[in-house]
């Protein structure tokens, strides 16, 4: 576990709190001296749930003007060795991947080497010629009108398909569910193609990329993008199902290798790096920046909410910035107040679960208000 002096500024004082420890299915905290005992126990009340020591578990950060204020592991990583979850636990992000290859785009982007009206069929030759009219920019805020990959799933080949793959079935229909840029839809094979524009722009590997120019730039050292063989997840959570017949294993499935919407595995330790760089601009220019987090606008200028790999919204608390995160065996969520420097992540490696739920209940807590 990282020292005090890792984790905090000189704002803003850590204490270690060896509360609880895996016989109860709690690992030490980390909470800040701003932090009240109350608030310590009302957030181990919303996990009591993935608290038990024998069942799959959650890990909680809440990020506080950049520091991490409160951290906390909860339940196992993996039931089979009976490994408690930490901070230090990497857990497959699913769809809170989609920011990290938003951000890769957009770092092309900085670099000037794609804009974000460029036509995708320009960049990937194979790309159908109905999706001629979709950009980059489509893509990015789910308006391409793309078919979701997971309906052609009879089709699949036995083995895990991937990114690659998504091309190749897309090119099995002749049309888009509606004219690129007229509506949204949430989907996944937008960002499964951003993939490959990635590899194609960048002459990299999608992965190789994502850890160059993102993750060890800003201190991400134990994140990765996870193909079997090439890569290695340490600390890894494994999924799991919760069943009327008990827990049941479900970490992968024949859609898990898919890297641009979901491939991603980071710990709540290495999500605090991040933050920090999203705030601090450290990756892009923040005129783009900003630009990842306006809601699209529709061809008839209505605005979804959506961003660039981020749902945008607002609360009673002002500018909201969240996203979700469900696959095989893990459901995950994440919470921005950019405006108020408040953020809270939950990764579970269960199936089901509501931990936005979590993550908004616990954003409401006196000790991470403004001014405190």
């Amino acid at each position: 576990m990282r020292t005090p002096s890792a984790l905090a500024g000189p704002a803003l004082a850590v204490a270690l709190l060896a509360l609880t420890g895996c016989a109860t299915g709690k690992s030490t905290a980390l909470v800040s001296s701003a932090v009240s005992e109350a608030d310590v126990q009302a957030i181990d009340e919303l996990f009591a749930p993935y608290a038990r020591p024998d069942a799959p578990g959650a890990a909680i950060v809440v990020i506080l003007n950049g520091q991490a204020a409160f951290s906390r592991g909860y339940g196992l990583a993996e039931l089979e060795t009976n490994t408690p979850v930490t901070e230090r636990t990497n857990f497959r992000l699913a769809s809170l991947t989609k920011a990290f290859t938003a951000m890769a785009i957009l770092v092309l982007v900085n670099d000037g080497r794609l804009q974000l009206d460029d036509r995708v069929g320009d960049i990937l030759p194979d790309f159908p010629a109905y999706g001629r009219g979709i950009r980059i920019r489509h893509l990015l805020t789910h308006t391409s009108g793309l078919r979701a990959y997971q309906e052609f799933g009879p089709d699949y080949p036995a083995h895990q398909i991937k990114d690659r793959d998504v091309l190749t079935v897309l090119r099995r229909t002749d049309s888009t569910y509606f004219p690129p840029g007229s509506a949204f839809r949430y989907g996944d094979s937008g960002y499964a193609i951003l993939a490959l524009v990635v590899e194609r722009a960048s002459g990299e590997s999608f992965g190789r990329f994502l850890h160059n120019r993102i993750f060890a730039r800003i201190g991400m050292d134990s994140t990765v993008t996870y193909e079997p063989g090439v890569s290695v997840v340490a600390h890894r959570a494994l999924g799991y199902s919760l069943t009327p017949a008990g827990v049941r294993l479900s970490d992968q499935n024949t859609m898990s290798a898919v890297l641009g919407d979901g491939g991603i595995y980071s710990s709540v330790r290495d999500l605090v790096a991040w933050d920090r760089a999203l705030d601090k601009h450290t990756l892009i220019d923040p005129q783009l920046q900003q630009l990842a987090w306006m809601p699209a606008a529709l061809n008839d200028g209505t605005k979804a909410h959506y961003g660039f790999g981020w749902f945008i919204d607002r609360d009673a608390t002002g500018f909201q910035l969240s996203h979700r995160g469900e696959t095989s065996g893990f459901t995950n969520a994440i919470l921005k107040y950019p405006d108020r420097r408040l953020t809270v992540v939950v990764l579970t490696n269960r199936r089901g679960g509501t931990p936005w739920s979590i993550a908004a209940s616990v954003a409401t807590l006196p000790s991470f208000q403004s001014g405190q």
